[in-house]
C-alpha cells in the first residue's frame, strides 16, 4: 500500500505555525525521505509528528491497527486528549520536558491512549525533539508509539501475585501496608473513618500441634472465606498479616459498623463449626478474637497516623484473648460478644 503524506510545515522555531509558502522541498526535507516514507508506511509502531502546541503533523498508517483512527482523523484532533485522564499528568510533564529543559531530546513515558472504540490501549511512546536546523529552536516533536499491553498485562499479574499469599489468596502483608497508606490517605482527604479489624484464631497453635499442618493451612483457607465474603465493597481489603493473624482494613466505617462487622465475621467462623480438641480432651470448634479500632485521620497530628490506629486494633485484640476469647473487642474497651448478632446488610452494603 502506497501513501501520500502531506508535506510537513517548514521549521520555523517556537510557534509550529505553517508558513505562507513552502520552501523547502520533498528531497530536502529528511521527513520525508523515501526512506522515513518507507519506514513509517511499514512500521508496526505508531508514528506521529507534533507540532510544538500538540497538533498532530503526521501520523503513519498503522494508527488505524492499534488505535483504530484513520490518518486523517489523526490529523484533525490533539493526540494529548487520547491520553488517559489518570496518565495525562506524565504526559504534559514529557512535553514541558521538551519545552523547558534545555538539553532534554527524549522523554519517553508508557501511558494508556483511547481506542477509537473507546477502550484504552498502553503504550510506550517514546518522543524525540526535532530541531530548526537553521536556528536550532524547538520546532516539532516525533512520537514513536509502541503497544505493550500484553507486557503490562503480565506486569499487572506478576504485581498481583506479589501481593497475595498463595496460602489463603487474601493480600499479604505488603499488600496491607499498601492498602492502610491509600486508605488513610483518602480518609484524610474525605475527612472519613477508617476502621480496621485484627482478627487471631484462638489456640491456633495447639490446633496445629494436634492435627497438623496441613489440617491447620485448611482451617485458615475456610476462615479465609469467611473473612472475604466480610470485605465486599470497593475499597474493603482482606489481609493475611502473618500466620493466623487476619486484617480487615474497612474505609468510611464508623467503629459502631466496624464492630457489627466485626461481630458477624466472628460468629461466621463459629458457626462453620471446624472441630478441634481441647487441651482438657473436650469436643469444641475453631474460634477467633478480633480487634477492631477507629480513626478519622486529621492532618499535623502526630498522634494521628495509620501506626497508631494498628497499635489501637493490636491492643483491642489483645483484651479480646483476656477476656476470654471467641469476642470482639474495641480499642474504646466497648466490648461486644453478641449470643444474637445484630443483622448487617451485607447484601445492600450497608454499615450502619
Amino acid at each position: 500500500m502506497h501513501c501520500e503524506y502531506p508535506p510537513p510545515p517548514k521549521p520555523v522555531g517556537h510557534s509550529g505555525s505553517e508558513p505562507e509558502t513552502q520552501a523547502s522541498t520533498l528531497s530536502d526535507d529528511p521527513m520525508e525521505s523515501a526512506s522515513f516514507r518507507l519506514m513509517a508506511e511499514y512500521s508496526v509502531d505508531v508514528l506521529c509528528r507534533l507540532t510544538m502546541d500538540m497538533r498532530c503533523a503526521y501520523s503513519s498508517p498503522s494508527a488505524a491497527r492499534v488505535l483504530g483512527w484513520t490518518q486523517e482523523e489523526m490529523l484533525s484532533r490533539y493526540p494529548l486528549d487520547l491520553i488517559h485522564p489518570d496518565d495525562m499528568a506524565i504526559a504534559k510533564t514529557a512535553h514541558d520536558r521538551h519545552l523547558n529543559e534545555e538539553n532534554c531530546e527524549s522523554a519517553p513515558i508508557t501511558a494508556r491512549v483511547r481506542r477509537r472504540d473507546g477502550s484504552y490501549v498502553w503504550l510506550e511512546i517514546n518522543s524525540r525533539l526535532l530541531r530548526d536546523p537553521l536556528t536550532n529552536e524547538p520546532w516539532q516533536v516525533l512520537l514513536c508509539m509502541h503497544d505493550v499491553s500484553q507486557r503490562k498485562l503480565f506486569e499487572d499479574n506478576l504485581e498481583s501475585l506479589s501481593l497475595t499469599d498463595s496460602l489463603t489468596g487474601l493480600g499479604n502483608r505488603r499488600a496491607f501496608d499498601q492498602a492502610m497508606e491509600r486508605e488513610w490517605r483518602r480518609a484524610l482527604r474525605d475527612d472519613t473513618p477508617l476502621s480496621l479489624l485484627l482478627l487471631d484464631v484462638d489456640n491456633f497453635k495447639g490446633f496445629n500441634d494436634r492435627y497438623g499442618h496441613q489440617a491447620g493451612d485448611d482451617c485458615l483457607r475456610v476462615i479465609a472465606i469467611a473473612v472475604a465474603t466480610m470485605a465486599r465493597r470497593a475499597g474493603d481489603g482482606a489481609f493475611r498479616y502473618g500466620g493466623e493473624e487476619i486484617a480487615v482494613v474497612l474505609p468510611a466505617t464508623d467503629e459502631f459498623s466496624a464492630t457489627l462487622i466485626a461481630e458477624q465475621l466472628r460468629a461466621s467462623i463459629e458457626t462453620a463449626r471446624i472441630p478441634r480438641i481441647e487441651d482438657d480432651g473436650a469436643a469444641s470448634k475453631v474460634t477467633a478474637s478480633i480487634g477492631v479500632a477507629t480513626a478519622v485521620p486529621r492532618l499535623g497530628d502526630p498522634a494521628n497516623v495509620p501506626a497508631d490506629l494498628f497499635q489501637a486494633a493490636d491492643d483491642a485484640l489483645y483484651r479480646a484473648k483476656q477476656n476470654g476469647r471467641n469476642r470482639a473487642e474495641t480499642a474504646t474497651g466497648d466490648g461486644a460478644r453478641y449470643h444474637s448478632a445484630p443483622f448487617v446488610n451485607l447484601a445492600s452494603n450497608s454499615r450502619c
